[in-house]
C-alpha cells in the first residue's frame, strides 16, 4: 500500500444504462426448477421471464460470477512458490529467500497491495474477514462451488502465519520495507529491493499484531474444524500462543516495527484487537476464560465506550461489538446481558450510522451517488466491511425476530440488507460513472490498476530482467492498460462526488488491497444464494399460474 498520510485517525463519537447487466436466461429457469414432463411449459415461461425481466426496475447482477473473480484476486497477490493449480497465469515463484538473512524461512504468505512488503496486520486482518466470511456463509460458499478456493485463499495467509511464530513471544511482523521498495517498479520475480524482515517479541512488543494473528488463526480453526481437524488444532495452538503473548507483554507494533509507522500506523492501540482476538478465541474453544476477558475488560478496552462508524484493519470495535451482541440470545450467557447490551448498543451505533439513522453529525457520509464515504484514500475498503457487517446484523435480527432501534426510527432486517447490496450494487456498477470497481467484473473497470505486477509485461511472457528504474521508465508512466487483469481486486473507488480518475499515478483511487476484497467474498456468496431463492419461487409461481 502506497504510503498513508493521516487517513487511519478515528474518534470517539465520530462524526463523520448500467455495466454488466444480465437477463436470467429463461432455459437456466426451467433446467433448475421445472421437470422434464413440463417441458411443453417452456415457450410459455421463456416469453413470461422475458417480460419479467426486462421490465424489472432493478438492475441484475452476477453475484456468482464476482465470487468467482474476488478469490482469484488471491491468487495473483501471493507470494512465495507459487502452486501447480494456480489459476492466475501472468504470475510467478518470487520473494524465495524472504527471511534467509535473519535465519528463518518466512517464504509466503501475501502482498497486502501493489507493492511487495509483507505487512503483517493488514494480512492477518485480511484472513480474519475470509474466515468470518467462510463461517458465516459457508453453505452458500459450497453452494457457489468455490468452497476450495476460499479454503485456500485462508491456508495462503495461516500457513504463513505459522511459519511467521517462530517461538511463543516471537511474531515476525513484516518482510521488506516500504520506502526502500517504493524506490522501484518491478514484477515480484524480478525484485532487487530490500527483504529486510522485522519481528515482535518480549522486548519489542506488538500485542496489536500478536493479537489479529491470533484472531486470524482463532477464525481460520473454526473453518477448518471439519475438513482438517489436525491443522485447524494446530492454528488453534499458535492462536492461544500469540494471544498470550500478546496480552502479557503490551506494546503498539507500530513503536517496535518502525518501518510500519508511514504505512500501517496501529492508530487505535492494541486494545481493540485484545478484545478482538479474545472473542475469536472464545468462538473457537468455548473456553470461559476468553469469554471472561472481553467481559471483565469491555469497559477498560473500550469495547463498550467507543461508538465507532468505520471497521477497518486497524480499528476492530464495530466487528467485535456485533460478535458480542450474538452471544445475547444464547441462555448460558444471560448474567452478563447487561454487558452484553452495552456492546450491543454500540453495534448498532455503527449500523444507524452506516444506515444515515443516527443524529445528524455522527452518521457515515456518501457520495450523491450513495455510496459510504469515510475518507478519500482506498474509501471502498470502508464500503465492503461495512457490508459486510450489515449483512451479519440483518441475519442476526432475522434469525431473532427482532428489529434495530436507531434514532431516525425503528428498522428492520430487510432494510439493512437492502442497503448492504445497494453498496455491493454500487460497487459492481450501479453507479454515476457505470464503472464496476471489482476489476474484471463486468464491461467496465480500472484498466490501469495500481499494481506493479499487473502493470509489467508477465514474467511468463518475458523472463528478461526488468530492472527498478526501467519498471517506472517503461512501465509505470505509460498510459496503455495494464497488460495483466488484477481480477478480482476492489480498488480504492471513487472521490466523495463520484468521480474516478483510472491512472497507474492515482493509487489513492487505483490500488486495490487484500483487506478491501476479503469481505466482499461472503457477502457475494450470501447475495447470490438471496437470487436462486427468487429464481426457484419466480419458477415455481410461473409454473401454478400456468395450470
Amino acid at each position: 500500500m502506497e504510503e498513508q498520510t493521516h487517513h487511519h485517525q478515528y474518534h470517539r463519537k465520530q462524526t463523520s444504462s448500467f455495466g454488466d447487466s444480465k437477463i436470467v436466461p429463461p432455459l437456466v429457469l426451467v433446467q433448475h426448477c421445472c421437470s422434464s414432463s413440463l417441458w411443453f411449459l417452456f415457450f410459455f415461461i421463456t416469453i413470461t421471464t422475458f417480460f419479467i425481466t426486462t421490465t424489472n426496475a432493478q438492475q441484475a447482477f452476477d453475484y456468482g460470477d464476482a465470487l468467482s473473480k474476488s478469490l482469484l484476486y488471491f491468487e495473483a497477490q501471493r507470494s512465495g512458490r507459487i502452486p501447480y493449480n494456480q489459476r492466475v497465469s501472468w504470475r510467478h515463484h518470487s520473494g524465495l529467500t524472504d527471511g534467509l538473512e535473519q535465519g528463518v524461512d518466512l517464504v509466503g504468505g501475501y502482498y497486502d497491495a501493489g507493492d511487495h512488503v509483507k505487512f503483517g496486520l493488514p494480512m492477518a486482518f485480511t484472513v480474519t474477514m475470509l474466515s468470518w466470511g467462510a463461517i458465516e456463509y459457508l453453505q452458500h460458499i459450497s453452494d457457489a462451488g468455490e468452497l476450495q478456493h476460499t479454503l485456500e485463499a485462508i491456508k495462503w495467509g495461516t500457513d504463513y502465519f505459522i511459519k511467521a511464530h517462530t517461538s511463543p513471544n516471537v511474531l515476525w511482523a513484516e518482510v521488506g520495507d516500504g520506502d526502500t521498495d517504493h524506490y522501484c517498479w518491478q514484477r515480484p520475480e524480478d525484485m532487487t529491493t530490500s527483504r529486510q524482515a522485522f519481528k515482535i517479541d518480549e522486548e519489542k512488543p506488538g500485542s496489536d499484531l500478536a493479537a489479529e494473528t491470533a484472531a486470524a488463526m482463532a477464525a481460520a480453526s473454526i473453518v477448518f474444524k471439519n475438513t482438517n481437524p489436525h491443522y485447524s488444532h494446530l492454528l488453534l495452538h499458535h492462536a492461544q500462543q500469540l494471544f498470550e503473548f500478546g496480552d502479557k507483554h503490551r506494546g503498539k507494533y507500530d513503536e517496535s516495527v518502525g518501518v510500519v509507522k508511514s504505512y500501517y500506523a496501529s492508530v487505535s492501540g492494541y486494545k481493540d484487537e485484545l478484545l478482538w482476538a479474545a472473542m475469536w478465541l472464545y468462538k473457537a474453544t468455548d473456553s470461559e476464560m476468553y469469554f471472561q476477558y472481553f467481559i471483565s475488560k469491555a469497559h477498560s478496552f473500550g469495547g463498550t465506550g467507543w461508538s465507532i462508524s468505520e471497521f477497518s484493519w486497524d480499528v476492530k470495535y464495530a466487528g467485535l461489538q456485533l460478535l458480542a451482541s450474538k452471544f445475547l440470545n444464547q441462555e448460558k450467557h444471560k448474567k452478563h446481558s447487561d454487558i452484553l447490551e452495552q456492546y450491543r448498543s454500540k453495534a448498532e451505533y455503527y449500523i444507524c450510522s452506516c444506515l444515515n439513522k443516527n443524529n445528524n453529525d455522527s452518521n457515515v457520509q456518501r457520495t450523491p451517488g450513495g455510496l459510504l464515504y469515510v475518507r478519500q484514500w482506498n474509501n471502498m475498503q470502508y464500503v465492503s466491511t461495512a457490508s459486510f457487517l450489515l449483512s451479519v446484523y440483518s441475519d442476526f435480527l432475522k434469525s431473532t425476530n427482532q428489529n434495530l432501534n436507531c434514532h431516525g426510527g425503528t428498522v428492520d432486517h430487510e432494510e439493512i440488507l437492502s442497503f448492504a447490496k445497494s453498496q455491493i450494487d454500487y460497487i459492481l456498477g450501479s453507479n454515476p460513472m457505470n464503472m464496476s470497481y471489482l476489476v474484471g467484473y463486468g464491461p467496465r473497470y480500472p484498466k490501469r490498476v495500481h499494481h506493479r505486477g499487473a502493470s509489467i509485461v508477465s514474467y511468463k511472457e518475458n523472463k528478461g530482467f526488468i530492472g527498478c528504474t526501467q519498471g517506472y521508465d517503461n512501465w509505470y508512466s505509460s498510459q496503455e492498460p495494464n497488460p495483466n487483469v488484477l481480477v478480482g481486486a476492489l480498488v480504492g473507488g471513487p472521490d466523495w462526488q463520484d468521480n474516478f480518475e483510472d491512472q497507474r499515478n492515482n493509487f489513492m483511487q487505483t490500488e486495490a488491497c487484500t483487506y478491501n476484497t476479503a469481505p466482499l467474498v461472503g457477502v457475494f456468496a450470501k447475495l447470490l444464494h438471496i437470487e436462486n431463492q427468487k429464481l426457484v419461487q419466480d419458477c415455481n409461481s410461473l409454473l401454478v399460474a400456468s395450470f
